[in-house]
């Protein structure tokens, strides 16, 4: 299991790690998680089963457990935290699995992690419910780490809700929409992974100071991965993403590059045209992920994912110099990497 989880990780969210016995003790641990993970979504109602495991099997990054579980280094309780900090991975990767399940609905996907997505094989009815059942689960289980802990998985609900509903709604009469979208997914993107660095600090008994280190560091990194994937979409160095450039173009969706270049005192006029919707053909998605790569809203892009990296690895300089500390320090790096 740890040869391929670590590569996976290495390959998906650029984790850099040399340490034998960091390596060995993470590896167990999404050993752990991927078996909490099946045995909490297992139901004894078929239909119920086989749709929950549906993302589950599915597998992905699996970064928010392992930013928790890296996290947990940072504490003095040792052995005795692992069985919290294990379980708290995995209230995370399922509140984040329902999220997807959701997200499907409204982008009304088709696919999701390479296999027919949940709204495509069944109906959007039984995709709700599938996120809602996660949901449910994933409180249970953070309701066996205490009150602190369940408070703050549901004022993370509230973040991944209103972020939601801010992004459905758009910007408000003269809100800025660039300010608007970098709100928007931090509340989407960055809560969770901050909630995912608080549960690990504070289960293996940390310090305040490394706690609120490690939950900043992990709502910019948060932030910086939706930066990252907005760039790629646009203009991925290599076939290595393994992603369909122009997605965001053909859902309509305008991401920060795109804002940033609309925001210009001159944009491109056939740009603004393109972008005043969802593209449906082929040789217009073309021509405006052509015009996005050489555009001023690309470059200021990568310019503000490398302020929310160097951002974050700020934070980090809280933390004990440490592998694990090495490690998220790494992903910072490899965010700003993939994007030239």
């Amino acid at each position: 299991m740890r040869d391929g989880a670590i590569e996976e990780l290495r390959a998906s969210v650029g984790l850099q790690i040399d340490d034998e016995a960091l390596l060995t003790e993470l590896a167990g641990g999404l050993s752990a998680v991927e078996q909490l993970l099946r045995e909490v979504v297992r139901s004894d109602v078929a239909a119920v089963n086989e749709a929950a495991r549906h993302l589950v099997e599915a597998g992905g990054k699996r970064f928010r457990p392992l930013f928790t579980l890296l996290a947990g280094q940072f504490g003095t309780a040792g052995e005795d935290a692992r069985e919290g900090v294990v379980t708290a991975a995995a209230a995370v990767e399922l509140v984040h699995l329902a999220t997807l399940y959701h997200d499907d609905v409204m982008d009304e996907a088709t696919m999701r992690r390479g296999a027919e997505s949940v709204n495509a094989r069944w109906d959007n009815t039984v995709a709700i419910l599938t996120g809602d059942f996660l949901f449910a689960h994933a409180s249970r289980l953070v309701a066996d780490l205490g009150t602190d802990a369940a408070r703050i998985i549901a004022e993370t609900f509230g973040e991944l809700v209103t972020g939601q509903m801010r992004e459905t709604v758009g910007p408000g009469q003269g809100e800025d929409p660039i300010e608007h979208y970098l709100t928007v997914i931090g509340q989407k993107t960055g809560s969770l992974i901050a909630t995912s660095g608080r549960f690990g600090g504070m289960l293996s008994d940390a310090s305040p100071e490394h706690i609120e280190a490690l939950r900043r560091f992990g709502d910019l990194i948060g932030t910086a991965f939706q930066i990252s994937d907005d760039i790629i979409d646009i203009d991925s160095p290599s076939a290595e993403s393994g992603k369909s450039q122009g997605t965001d173009l053909r859902e309509g969706v305008k991401t920060l590059p795109m804002l940033y270049e609309l925001a210009e005192d001159r944009p491109d006029p056939r740009l603004v045209e393109l972008l005043g919707g969802p593209i449906t053909d082929d040789a217009e998605v073309v021509e405006a992920l052509t015009l996005l790569r050489s555009s001023r809203g690309l470059e200021r892009a990568r310019t503000t994912l490398s302020g929310y990296a160097q951002r974050a690895r700020t934070e980090l300089e809280a933390l004990p110099p440490t592998p694990a500390r090495d490690a998220c320090e790494s992903v910072a790096d490899y965010l700003v990497a993939r994007t030239h």
